[in-house]
């Protein structure tokens, strides 16, 4: 039974920390409210995620799935095994997407894979129309374009005002990854 009846769309954008760490704190919480979560993350198949092992304490009622090639992505210079994982990542989010099982799909990083040309941004709002009504569909990433802002129902822009790493700070695991 579905606990959402009107299921929103979220984008979580901006060129600042937390996109990821807000969409997997509204997971946290769905979950305590007794729902179904799937996350999906783009562009982040290989590494030392903390957010991977600590969402396994969620299972069954949390799911994560990553997908992406090792290293970094440059714009305009994607490796076929770059736009292969995102290509994977999206048709495995539209088969979780429309089997109506999940209250809430988070695709992490997916407004990435569209930015550094993985996937297109067409596709995927034409896609958004297909989205089970009860269905919660978060989507984060940088660069979040006005086309895809003016379709989502929910628009958070995470701006910098100050970073550590403007000081020397660098990623600190369990903090930043």
């Amino acid at each position: 039974m579905p606990q959402l009846e009107q299921g929103l769309v979220q984008v979580y954008t901006g060129n600042s920390k937390g996109k990821t760490t807000a969409a997997f704190g509204l997971a946290l919480r769905a979950v305590g409210h007794g729902f179904k979560v799937f996350i999906i993350q783009f562009m982040k198949g290989r590494g030392d995620y903390g957010e991977i092992a600590g969402l396994k304490r969620l299972l069954p009622e949390c799911q994560l799935e990553n997908y992406g090639a090792p290293g970094w992505v440059k714009k305009g210079q994607a490796s076929p095994e770059d736009v292969g994982e995102a290509r994977r990542a999206w048709e495995r989010a539209k088969t979780i997407i429309r089997s109506g099982a999940w209250d809430i799909v988070i695709l992490d990083e997916v407004i990435n894979a569209i930015w550094f040309e993985l996937l297109p941004e067409e596709e995927v709002l034409e896609f958004l129309e297909e989205k089970p009504e009860h269905v919660e569909l978060v989507l984060t990433g940088r660069n979040a374009s006005d086309m895809l802002q003016s379709r989502a129902d929910l628009v958070t822009d995470m701006r910098q005002v100050k970073h550590p790493y403007e000081q020397g700070i660098r990623a600190r695991k369990g903090i930043e990854f």
